[in-house]
């Protein structure tokens, strides 16, 4: 692969090149190197010399030092919110036994690049870049891994894993990620040390499975975790709906179901609460199947309800924000909600937006049925019955087209004109919406105000004729805005 042209921040290459102004050697090293041979913007950028950590901390002006492998951030104040706003900077270092499977028992630093890249986890994350000579080092063929799209562990496989087991983790993350398959001698690694997982603290494991989960390809990041006998650390009781045979409705087992909809959720960019609530929706249907000899088929009642209590375990096992685990439970709880065009009402609509917590919640809630029927096997993600509950729900959540719309109220009308509270100051207010709704920019204090005034001189007659009119004016600018919405979901 060709180092030519890689788009290199100047911050990036001035910290380079202050380390070797000074006599160290720097180089480019890990997901930064990888993301730009597959030319893409890096996420972060990381750098790895032969200076110390005191070193480093004397030539910036702007660093923190708080962890115990040398690992110094240097800060761009000017460039918060980019990738890099903080630029870590590691000294070459070698690591000791891993006697808990999740961090070295020490870290002895390193005068050689060499030590520093054996050390590493993958081949594609094993690549170092100097950009002052343009020389990329590549001691474990991290080049060809990423050009047969594989990742392969840094020489024995299973050493790699028993030194820190999070990496099992990370490379069913980056498989999904990137589209990658993992090499067959690192899938063995990984089977025969899953169980070491174990010791892998609830929080490390949550990160990356958020990672998966927000990855294009969660589908296939899951089934690997199966496949490799990892998924039972990291969502076991997804595993229960595999060879649960659904409804005729169903193409697809629970446990596939469950995956594709999630998939769905990723395929539309959708947030990571739709995803884990798709993920989550049907995860009770195992334990709530029933045969009905009556339909004679299966029955799931009330696996929405037993399933937002089950979301909440898991969720909080895996310590997730309450903010999450609250949205999220919402949704699986009520994803069953009633849609039949023929029987539901507009009032039915407002019960269900106030059960899910509001308006966010209840788009969330819709796109969540939809992924709910791609995973089925169903084509359409909105049939017409889909399509008309979307239409009333815009209806209900639409603004009320009513005189609250005024930058008026009665009580200044009465105010600025004297009038005593009755009809005529209602046929004012109505007098006035429908002057706005012909021309929303009259809605202004200063224009209703002195319209108002002029009203008021008016008779109680002439008033409630153009009170009336008003009114009529409302009822139409109604009318013609459910039209707009219905014909938009191409519904009547």
């Amino acid at each position: 692969m060709s180092n030519k042209g890689f788009k290199i921040p100047k911050e990036v290459l001035q910290v380079i090149q202050a380390l070797e102004n000074t006599g160290f050697e720097a180089y480019l090293v890990g997901g930064c190197i990888r993301d730009l041979l597959r030319r893409e913007e890096p996420r972060d950028w990381d750098i790895t010399t032969n200076a110390k950590p005191e070193d480093i901390t004397a030539l910036f002006e702007n660093t923190y030092y708080n962890n115990d492998y040398g690992t110094v951030g240097v800060v761009n104040d000017n460039a918060e919110g980019k990738s890099y706003h903080v630029i870590e900077i590691t000294p070459y270092r070698l690591e000791s036994n891993y006697s808990d499977s999740r961090r070295p028992d020490s870290v002895i630093f390193s005068d050689t690049l060499e030590d520093d890249l054996k050390r590493r986890d993958f081949t594609i994350n094993a690549i170092a870049y100097n950009p002052t000579r343009g020389k990329i080092i590549d001691l474990y063929g991290g080049q060809e891994d990423l050009a047969a799209r594989s990742i392969h562990a840094v020489g024995i496989a299973e050493d790699r894993f028993n030194e820190d087991a999070l990496r099992i983790l990370r490379a069913i993350r980056l498989a999904a990620e990137l589209g990658f398959s993992i090499h067959c001698e690192t899938e063995q690694a990984i089977k025969k040390t899953a169980k070491k997982l174990d010791k892998i603290a609830t929080e490390r494991i949550r990160d990356e499975f958020t990672r998966i989960l927000m990855s294009a390809r969660p589908m296939e990041g899951l089934l690997l975790a199966e496949k490799l006998s990892v998924l039972e650390f990291v969502l076991p009781d997804l595993k229960r709906g595999i060879n649960i045979k659904q409804n005729q409705a169903h193409k697809y087992d629970v446990y596939e179901h469950n995956l594709r909809t999630l998939q769905h959720a990723a395929d539309k960019n959708w947030s990571f609460e739709i995803r884990l609530a798709a993920l989550l929706h049907d995860i009770s249907k195992p334990e709530t199947r029933r045969w009905s000899n009556e339909k004679s088929d299966y029955t799931f009642h009330g696996h929405d309800v037993v399933g937002s209590r089950v979301s909440k375990k898991i969720l909080n096992n895996l310590k997730f924000p309450k903010k999450t685990t609250d949205k999220v439970i919402t949704l699986v709880r009520w994803h069953m909600f009633f849609a039949d065009p023929e029987k539901i009402t507009l009032s039915a609509v407002r019960r269900t937006i106030r059960n899910v917590g509001g308006e966010k919640n209840m788009w969330d809630l819709l796109n969540l049925r939809v992924c709910d029927r791609i995973g089925t096997g169903r084509p359409k993600e909105q049939p017409f019955r889909l399509r008309k509950y979307t239409s009333m729900v815009e209806e209900v959540l639409r603004d009320p087209i009513s005189v609250a719309m005024l930058n008026i109220d009665g009580n200044r009308i009465m105010e600025i004109t004297s009038e005593k509270p009755g009809p005529k100051i209602g046929y004012i207010l109505h007098a006035l919406l429908e002057e706005v709704l012909d021309d929303p920019k009259k809605n202004s204090p200063d224009y209703l105000e002195d319209h108002a005034k002029k009203l008021s001189t008016l008779s109680i007659d002439t008033l409630k004729k153009i009170g009336e009119s008003g009114k009529l004016k409302k009822d139409e600018v109604e009318e013609k805005e459910i039209k707009d919405i219905r014909d938009k979901y191409w519904v009547k």
